[in-house]
């Protein structure tokens, strides 16, 4: 079977008799040459284009085999993805839009992209000349925004700490990594980021390093990114944080304003680029590794950039007694006096926050709280979602460092914050609020983009850039075969791999569930050999003790 590049890109479909091929798969269902629906509704496009894998196994993240890519190459398929000037159609079964102020959804819907904006969300069929990308089993959301990440970082630490291990260690060593090497390894995360379907990253990079290499890799991919350093860097943060007193974090004073400087910089060279994609921000590790002079040179320079701060805050209780020893003060309250919160900001964690005193500053100043269910790894504890959602905060979902798969991360935030509540709730002295789906994709969209003042951003309306996420909720271990009646529900199913198409600014970064952007099989191999370099390197150091079975 062969078809013209031409014709998938020059058709007009409001008559579909000669229309695009894939648009006249639907209208011709008796034509020999034409592929048709399965069983279980998959999108036309998976229909023509998908292909068993061949790929190595562990080597790729490529989910179709080569060959299925060169053909795609060979019908133009990418190059109408990547378009600006191509106006595109997604019809789908679900549409998570915005009506008067709250989120609904909108059956058997289509979404008008022109340039990078969404021009026009209706139920039923708009009838206009462009592409389209039928989607009748999937749902379509914003496209998710993690609060927090630590890109270059995930997949070095992930399957080796599940035993109990630190993952100081690894992450240190990620630092050895040349600069090419750095931007393998961030390719390859962040290629995970965008095929889990998270478009916009709140990125704290765990060094200068890393957070030049994530920028570099987000313009050549269109990638949406508030990045920052941290500050201290890997390099010199675990005696600081970890300190036995409190001469070292006094003492470590000069080499923090060097970093904090070297980040401005960093911040100056790349604010707004990539047509204001890459917009980034300060990134203090903590309050507890800071003092107040570094604080206040840290505002400074939010202040100039005017992208926001981003930190982990009172992520243990450790670090709010610290903060209070040392400042007299919460970490919250301490960071209020200092002017910091008038400025956008995304805090992780918050397992220790005073919950007499820090919700009611937070919310007055529309403070995001990160809450990251895979922080610690698989199986780590719990953080306090529903204290957090009862306390009327604004609540997004982060990703963190080992994991980078956002639907999963937003269904462990239901389920683990739903198991949190039913164990602690009757003897916790602070009120809970039983998480839902509905709250989880409202702060993975909505919430964080206020957050980041960006009202174009979190929302399927006219007007509103076009980043979109769509998720199939009808197939197999996810949906039951039939477009679902209370789609939502059925992302408590699903996982990275129910996603089939990323757009970030107007252009398709993953298609049919494979990445556009790169070739996967190449970012996959490079991604794995600089892992591979890391644990090479632990082993030298006999670091992989045996664990419980």
């Amino acid at each position: 079977m062969t078809v013209d590049a031409a014709h998938l890109d020059n058709s007009a479909h409001g008559d579909h008799s000669g229309s695009c091929f894939i648009c006249g798969a639907v209208a011709n269902p008796g034509d020999d040459q034409a592929p048709k629906l399965s069983a279980s509704r998959r999108p036309i496009l998976q229909v023509v284009l998908a292909a068993p894998s061949v790929s190595g196994v562990g080597q790729s993240l490529s989910r179709n085999s080569s060959a299925a890519s060169r053909s795609r190459d060979s019908l133009g398929y990418a190059s109408w993805l990547r378009n600006p000037s191509v106006d595109k159609v997604i019809e789908a079964g679900w549409v998570l839009t915005e009506k008067n102020g709250e989120l609904e959804l909108f059956r058997d819907a289509s979404i008008l992209i022109r340039g990078n904006q969404i021009e026009e969300v209706r139920e039923g069929h708009i009838d206009v000349p462009g592409q389209r990308i039928l989607a009748p089993d999937q749902l379509v959301v914003p496209g998710l925004i993690s609060g927090h990440t630590h890109c270059c970082s995930a997949t070095p630490t992930r399957g080796i700490i599940e035993g109990g291990r630190s993952f100081a260690r690894p992450l240190e060593l990620v630092e050895m990594l040349s600069d090419d090497e750095l931007d393998d390894l961030t390719a390859f995360n962040l290629a995970e980021l965008l095929i889990g379907g998270s478009t916009t990253h709140v990125e704290m990079s765990l060094s200068l390093r890393q957070a030049e290499s994530y920028v570099r890799v987000a313009k050549r991919w269109g990638v949406r990114g508030y990045p920052s350093g941290m500050i201290p860097g890997v390099a010199r943060l675990f005696p600081i944080w970890l300190r036995q007193d409190d001469s070292m974090l006094h003492d470590s004073v000069p080499g923090t304003l060097k970093e904090i400087a070297d980040n401005l910089a960093f911040g100056r060279r790349n604010n707004m680029a990539n047509n204001g994609l890459i917009r980034p921000q300060m990134g203090p590790h903590a309050t507890d590794t800071h003092t107040p002079e570094t604080m206040k040179a840290i505002r400074d320079a939010v202040v100039e950039l005017g992208n926001g701060l981003h930190l982990h805050l009172s992520q243990s209780t450790g670090e709010t007694e610290t903060v209070k020893r040392l400042w007299g003060k919460s970490p919250v309250q301490w960071l209020e006096e200092l002017g910091l919160f008038d400025v956008p900001v995304f805090g992780a964690h918050m397992n220790g926050l005073d919950w007499d005193t820090d919700p009611e500053i937070l919310n007055r100043h529309g403070t995001v709280y990160a809450h990251c269910p895979s922080a610690s790894g698989a199986g780590g504890g719990t953080q306090p979602y529903p204290e957090a959602l009862a306390a009327g905060m604004n609540v997004n979902i982060g990703i963190d460092t080992h994991s980078n798969d956002y639907i999963e991360n937003m269904k462990l935030a239901v389920l683990y914050g739903q198991a949190r509540m039913s164990l602690i709730e009757k003897t916790s002295p602070v009120a809970m609020k039983k998480p839902t789906i509905w709250a989880a994709i409202d702060g993975a969209t909505r919430v964080a983009a206020d957050g980041l003042k960006r009202p174009d951003l979190g929302r399927i309306v006219a007007g509103a850039k076009a980043d979109l996420t769509t998720i199939d909720v009808s197939g197999p271990l996810v949906g039951t075969g039939a477009l679902p009646p209370e789609p939502l529900n059925n992302l408590l199913y699903a996982h990275g791999l129910s996603v089939r198409h990323v757009m970030t600014d107007g252009l398709f970064q993953v298609a049919d569930g494979e990445l556009v952007v790169d070739d996967p099989d190449k970012v996959g191999a490079a991604g794995g050999r600089a892992v591979q370099k890391v644990w090479d390197k632990l082993a030298e150091e006999d670091w992989f003790t045996p664990t419980d079975r």
